[in-house]
């Protein structure tokens, strides 16, 4: 499969490419030329799919023929071996609500789904280039921990995380700074997400910085990770659903990654009604999709923190498939974003946009609510983010099948779990040891220049 860039639609990349570059060096992002779309047939067919089977055939589509189909089916079987769950992902019913729980991987996040995989994947393609990558990534949370479970230790990559500092829960930061690997350098940054991941752009975008320390990323910028991401949206729809049925999805949502997995899926061919933004106070999603104003505002820190971020990267990918693949339109809508700090989609693109999406937002007083509410009536905790989701479908009353993702275990968040409920979710028995152990972090300020020279220092 080819791919271009948001920004140029006149060069192909491979996959390879891709995954390798994480970010296209026009700083635009990458995307298929392409998207499968699977007929009434292959859709029977996949129905009786396993997850792993699901991946397999999904995965394949998109990194072919850079992998071959046993090559892909080794690589998920490696990936999911340490998930608690035989089928990656667990649906649970509580009355109408259908839970899609993500949260069964090693770091207790929805974003060890893609990233075991990519893990796997990096040191393939280094080993067989011989190749050594540094690896910079930004976290409002979980990505980073769930990034270093996957690569550390592995030979050939150095991985660097920026998290903002004391913006962050205390079990997902322990889940970076006490592993202790060689390979493996956390830093605080004096700031916010937007600031992390503005700074993870900026290094990109400096080709002297980036070319010279063969840099490469796993944020949600990557390919990748929608694509691994797709695969659990086919899986729920299949066991939730009759054939045909039309299904919706609400996603808390911060960086528009894993919605926009979704999206992919529906234009697939998966009968996917309405794609529902659940966000916080930080609500740019929310007010692009009713108004199509995008207009970051500043940074509210809540109980929800992998939602606090204003500039979320994945909607180019949306606004450029609406504005029908135009890169020079959207080049236009990025520069204008980058001297006036805003977008302005235009009524025909903006119904584009609402014909699959729809948002609405919790500040953190409904989000405790919805945690008490949750386990006073049905004895189940459930993190904030989960709050917001349920919060959200409850705000806009969809008719349909709908399925609710749960993105992080209530661990993760267990200061603010036990204040609404009285009880302390516990982590699991083996991983209970990160709050005892020692942490190892460098707290930098938001200055590029510092990032760089910390970075080039042990590269």
């Amino acid at each position: 499969m080819d791919y271009v860039s948001t920004r140029n639609n006149k060069k192909n990349f491979s996959f390879e490419d891709v995954f390798l570059k994480g970010l296209a060096p026009d700083g635009g992002l990458f995307v298929p030329k392409k998207i499968p779309l699977y007929s009434s047939e292959e859709m029977s067919e996949l129905r009786n799919f396993s997850y792993k089977e699901l991946a397999n055939k999904i995965i394949f589509d998109y990194c072919g023929p850079r992998f071959n189909k046993n090559e892909i089916e080794n690589l998920i079987n490696d990936s999911y071996k340490n998930f608690s769950t035989d089928d990656v992902v667990k649906i649970i019913k509580i009355k109408n609500i259908n839970l899609l729980e993500l949260f069964h991987g090693p770091t207790l996040a929805f974003k060890d789904i893609a990233l075991q995989v990519i893990g796997n994947m990096y040191e393939k393609i280094l080993k067989k280039n011989d190749m050594n990558i540094n690896i910079v990534v930004a976290t409002s949370g979980d990505t980073g921990a769930a990034a270093i479970n996957a690569l550390s230790d592995r030979k050939n990559i150095k991985i660097f995380v920026l998290h903002p500092f004391k913006k962050i829960s205390e079990v997902q930061r322990r889940f970076m700074t006490t592993v202790d690997s060689k390979n493996v350098f956390n830093i605080a940054v004096d700031g916010n997400f937007d600031d992390c991941q503005k700074l993870v752009k900026s290094m990109f975008a400096d080709k002297n910085f980036s070319n010279s320390i063969k840099m490469s990323g796993v944020n949600s910028i990557n390919w990748s990770r929608i694509v691994f991401q797709i695969v659990y949206y086919f899986f729920s729809y299949f066991r939730i659903t009759k054939k045909d049925e039309k299904i919706n999805y609400v996603v808390p949502t911060g960086n528009f990654g894993d919605i926009y997995a979704g999206y992919i899926a529906k234009k697939m061919g998966l009968p996917i009604n309405k794609l529902v933004i659940a966000t916080n106070e930080n609500d740019i999603l929310k007010r692009a999709v009713n108004t199509g104003l995008y207009k970051p505002q500043k940074v509210q820190h809540t109980i929800s923190p992998s939602m606090d971020i204003q500039v979320a990267s994945n909607f180019e990918r949306l606004v450029f498939d609406v504005y029908s693949c135009d890169s020079d339109k959207i080049l236009k809508l990025m520069k204008n974003f980058s001297e006036k700090n805003e977008i302005q989609i235009d009524k025909k693109e903006l119904a584009q946009i609402r014909e699959s999406f729809l948002s609405e937002s919790l500040n953190d007083e409904e989000t405790r609510l919805i945690i008490k509410r949750i386990y006073k009536n049905e004895k189940k905790l459930i993190d904030p983010h989960t709050a917001i989701g349920i919060g959200v479908a409850e705000k806009i009353k969809l008719q349909e099948n709908t399925v609710i993702l749960s993105t992080a275990h209530p661990a993760k968040f267990s200061e603010v779990v036990f204040n609404e409920t009285g009880v302390k979710p516990e982590l699991p028995e083996n991983l209970k040891n990160i709050l005892t152990k020692k942490e190892k972090y460098e707290k930098l300020s938001r200055d590029l220049t510092d990032i760089q020279k910390y970075i080039l220092s042990l590269v």
